[in-house]
């Protein structure tokens, strides 16, 4: 950010926090994703529009963990957007605590076996179902199931440093004294941060 945007954004210059390890970064980004449980996949169709959709990302979830994985039924029409247009984004919000996340990035789709299996679940198949033809059966052999890793290339995310209270009495002196209100922090992990991380394991 510019320093005559920093002027004019004061919110953001006062909550961003630059000072902390990717680590604890990563640790406050799982906090809220983990905390959320539910992303919003948006991709591009080939018209140019947007579309979003719930998605639960699939466990187990590494503590060092920045790529998304979701299982998904390749008959859908985000298959179609992914391969037209593979930028995408997912986003968190924990409405209790009003923290989110933004992970900005590429998609990839695979029928990796050994990655099914490794996060298939008995909840996934009730998305799918028994088709009774013998073959979409709605288990983890379904040719239907495929794997969307997000392979992020930047992440944001708000993580509020006090209660609903103590946000509500920052926002109302701010709102008497003029003062910019931040009750919380804004963290970026950036792409080379998200490459050295991932690099080392």
């Amino acid at each position: 950010m510019t320093s005559s945007a920093a002027a004019l954004d004061p919110y953001t210059t006062s909550a961003e926090n630059k000072d902390i390890t990717v680590q604890e970064k990563i640790n406050g980004l799982q906090e809220i994703v983990k905390g959320s449980k539910v992303g919003m996949l948006t991709t591009r169709s080939a018209e140019g529009s947007f579309h979003s959709r719930a998605m639960t990302p699939a466990s187990p979830y590494s503590d060092t963990q920045l790529t998304l994985v979701f299982l998904a039924n390749n008959a859908s029409h985000k298959f179609e957007e992914i391969e037209n247009d593979a930028h995408v984004n997912v986003s968190f919000l924990n409405s209790e605590t009003t923290a989110w996340a933004s992970f900005s990035g590429k998609a990839k789709v695979s029928q990796d076996k050994a990655l099914i299996k490794k996060y298939w679940s008995s909840y996934v198949s009730a998305y799918f179902g028994d088709l009774k033809d013998g073959t979409h059966k709605g288990d983890e052999n379904d040719p239907r199931i495929s794997v969307i890793e997000v392979v992020p290339d930047e992440i944001r995310y708000w993580k509020p440093t006090k209660g609903a209270i103590g946000r509500a009495i920052d926002a109302g002196l701010g709102a008497m004294t003029g003062r910019v209100s931040a009750p919380g922090e804004l963290r970026t992990i950036t792409k080379a941060e998200i490459q050295l991380t991932q690099a080392l394991h």
